[in-house]
């Protein structure tokens, strides 16, 4: 399990985990995005909210783009999985991402703590649209946001 950043800590103490892919012969053990099993990869842990998923984002400098900001692939891919922790809380199933569509509001700094939000818009049975974004978790701006399209496939 990634250590949750210091900063981030009081806005997950009270929230549940969503245990995903904990075990090496689960189906996204090795995903570079929320896989625990992947040596070098982003390690996304999700918690369940009233409404959706609550995350905590803490970007290394090693994903920098421009000075102090987030690539815009990790950036991408942050909520690539903030987007999949919703739709295995909004539908209990997980699947793999069949569209998503990111805007760029403002820079993702690196080194800063981030939440990701994610919340199911609505489950059409054989595809789920969800909707999310990053915000600074100390000026509470809206840094990113995203909508997918997910096609789960089995019970989680």
């Amino acid at each position: 399990m990634t250590p949750m950043p210091e900063p981030l800590r009081p806005y997950f103490d009270s929230l549940e985990e969503i245990q995903h892919a904990a075990r090496p012969e689960d189906t996204f053990h090795n995903c570079f995005g929320c896989g625990p099993g992947h040596p070098t990869g982003l390690r996304v842990r999700c918690f369940r909210t009233d409404d959706g998923v609550l995350s905590p984002v803490w970007i290394a400098k090693q994903y920098e783009g421009p000075p102090g900001a987030a690539h815009g692939g990790i950036v991408a891919a942050y909520l690539d999985e903030v987007l999949a922790g919703a739709v295995l809380r909004g539908s209990g199933r997980s699947g793999p991402t069949g569209e998503l569509t990111v805007r760029y509001r403002r820079p993702v700094p690196t080194e800063a703590p981030i939440l990701g939000k994610g919340r199911m818009v609505q489950d059409h049975g054989r595809y789920v649209d969800v909707e999310g974004e990053l915000v600074d978790a100390t000026t509470n701006e809206i840094l990113a946001t995203a909508k997918g399209r997910f096609f789960p496939t089995k019970p989680s």
